[in-house]
């Protein structure tokens, strides 16, 4: 039986932002007749505030921190935990000190169930502020820098990715969204969308991993490309 398992930023929303309201309503049919799945890098807060309750919980499973707090509905079926470790904390310093970029907004470092996710933006910036900064890392690579600086000081224990459009992803080494995959049997065919399939991407572990069974990965550029492939597939 295929199993169609969906990123949500940027693959089902704009990024960080509400679910069209057109494609939502054609979604909300599709998952009636389809065994679907949400994963993201996202709490779940965030998640609902984009793709709404009622699509949330159409999702057979929803797997959020990158699958390290796991969802059916409104029931939490499980939780991992984790603390930031003192030398991530001292880069992370040196970070927010030599950034270039000197809006700061909000916290930096959001603590979530299995996953640290820090930005030195913020996570209190405004639209323009957020546009500044994209536009900043398009141009200086800021946060492939950082990334490079953080794994070298962490070692091979801590998965650190670009995630987003102004943050760091980083878990436990194999605590990434691949580890969805161990709740499928083997018989099911997975169809796995995602806009960040790229080496270094936080879908680049489970699209390989897909690809690597023999399922299907598609990477898209926006929701209205999944939309579209979905049209052709369903």
């Amino acid at each position: 039986m295929k199993k169609w398992v969906f990123d949500v930023d940027g693959t089902l929303t704009p990024s960080r932002k509400k679910m069209d309201p057109e494609f939502k309503q054609w979604f909300n049919e599709f998952q009636v007749y389809y065994d679907t799945y949400l994963v993201t890098g996202s709490d779940k807060p965030k998640t609902v505030e984009q793709i709404g309750e009622d699509t949330y919980n159409l999702f057979h499973k929803c797997y959020q921190c990158q699958g390290n707090d796991v969802w059916v509905g409104s029931q939490n079926i499980r939780t991992d935990t984790i603390t930031v470790p003192d030398r991530m904390k001292e880069v992370f310093d040196v970070f927010l000190k030599d950034s270039l970029f000197k809006i700061r907004t909000g916290t930096h470092i959001d603590i979530r169930p299995g996953l640290i996710n820090f930005s030195v933006l913020g996570r209190g910036a405004n639209a323009e502020e957020r546009y500044r900064y994209i536009k900043w890392d398009e141009k200086t690579k800021e946060r492939e820098m950082f990334v490079q600086m953080l794994s070298e000081a962490m070692g091979p224990m801590w998965d650190i990715k670009i995630a987003g459009e102004t943050g760091i992803d980083i878990v436990p080494y194999g605590k990434d969204k691949s580890q969805i995959l161990k709740d499928f049997n083997d018989e099911d065919e997975i169809v796995f969308f995602g806009d960040d399939t790229q080496v270094g991407g936080n879908d680049f572990e489970i699209s390989s991993s897909v690809i690597a069974k023999g399922d299907i990965s598609i990477p898209v550029v926006n929701w209205e490309e999944t939309w579209e492939m979905l049209r052709i597939m369903s």
